[in-house]
């Protein structure tokens, strides 16, 4: 009998699949999503965050760059933020808009595996990941794995879409999210949008805002803070890595290979 293991996609050749036909849609489609506050949301962050001048930053999963540059203006020249992705076709989206914002000097963009970042220990102020978390194969490895690479006192940044708390919201915005943005996706994406029918499923297992606050502190991260938005359909999560103290995700350095876009 054929191994149907074989047979299926793994869950990142399937998302690797899906957002390089979806790469050039992206932005469009993340206004839908969001209902258009995704950049609102972003503003937030950016504020509590308090990136300064000269900021060493890696943004996790960059996607098509968004946050990535948000966070090199806010760097400045004398700053480094690296925007890594694995897949090729967001980052050509992205290289566009870094080039059109001028940020150019300080950041870089990376073709990359969030599960084995190619950088040393202790080497970032801050790592990011916005609105990917809940589509890596191990959200917690990833998170072990951001940890590992921010210095002692930087911050690890999470901003994703969660569960609404309200039960009459929630109904609602289940619906939209599952059976109305699927079918507006493909009247404007086309080919592509069969792909949106895996984001939504997305989130389905994904833990809600208090339970990946727990598990912020599970691997290792303290003062670990969140913020609902827009009725809890998304979330910011910040936590920061103790001074002076190895976490867990220290004892287990990334094998990956840093491929320079």
């Amino acid at each position: 009998m054929p191994n149907q293991s074989n047979q299926q996609p793994s869950k990142v050749e399937l998302v690797q699949s899906i957002f390089s036909r979806i790469a050039r849609y992206y932005d469009r489609m993340n206004d839908l999503i969001s209902f258009q506050r995704h950049k609102a949301w972003r503003a937030f962050t950016m504020k509590q965050m308090a990136v300064f001048p000269g900021a060493q930053v890696l943004d996790v999963a960059a996607g098509t760059g968004d946050w990535t540059v948000a966070l090199a203006k806010a760097a400045g020249a004398e700053g480094r933020v690296v925007g890594l992705d694995f897949c090729r076709e967001m980052l050509d989206v992205a290289k566009e808009k870094v080039s059109r914002e001028g940020v150019g000097r300080q950041t870089s963009l990376v073709l990359g595996d969030a599960m084995e970042l190619p950088y040393s220990q202790n080497t970032f102020d801050f790592a990011t990941i916005g609105f990917a978390l809940r589509n890596v194969k191990d959200y917690r490895q990833v998170l072990r794995e951001m940890t590992r690479v921010v210095k002692p006192g930087g911050l690890v940044v999470s901003l994703e879409l969660s569960k609404p708390t309200w039960e009459p919201f929630r109904t609602v915005y289940y619906f939209y999210f599952y059976k109305v943005m699927p079918f507006v996706a493909r009247l404007l994406v086309g080919e592509g949008a069969p792909a949106y029918q895996y984001l939504p499923n997305s989130l389905t297992h994904f833990p809600g805002a208090e339970e990946l606050a727990q598990v912020f502190r599970e691997v290792g991260l303290e003062e670990v803070r969140f913020w609902r938005f827009s009725g809890g359909v998304a979330a910011l999560h910040i936590g920061r890595k103790p001074k002076g103290v190895a976490s867990e995700a220290d004892a287990a350095p990334s094998r990956a290979a840093d491929v320079e876009k």
